[in-house]
């Protein structure tokens, strides 16, 4: 299954409503791949392809890929940067 930005415009409850229907297919054996912004959906990922440093013409190669504590770990990475403070690491 492939999501995109599927948290946009949702309400905080249905993005937990949401991450619990993805981990019951994961746990079913699904692959799910989402394409998100929101850090609370991206520190719940498996694995992460951050891609960047930035948008557009200063963007679109692989920063760093890992675990979140992986990128939280990561200078170059803004999303880590993000993520370190959301993860306390």
């Amino acid at each position: 299954d492939v999501l995109d930005e599927p948290t946009t415009g949702l309400h905080v409850a249905y993005v937990e409503r949401l991450l619990g229907m993805l981990q019951r297919l994961v746990t079913g054996g699904s692959t799910v791949l989402v394409i998100e912004h929101n850090l609370d959906v991206i520190k719940t990922a498996d694995y992460i392809i951050d891609l960047g440093p930035e948008g557009g013409d200063r963007g679109g190669r692989i920063v760093k890929t890992g675990t979140p504590e992986e990128i939280a770990a990561c200078r170059e990475s803004y999303t880590g940067q993000y993520l370190k403070k959301l993860l306390g690491v």
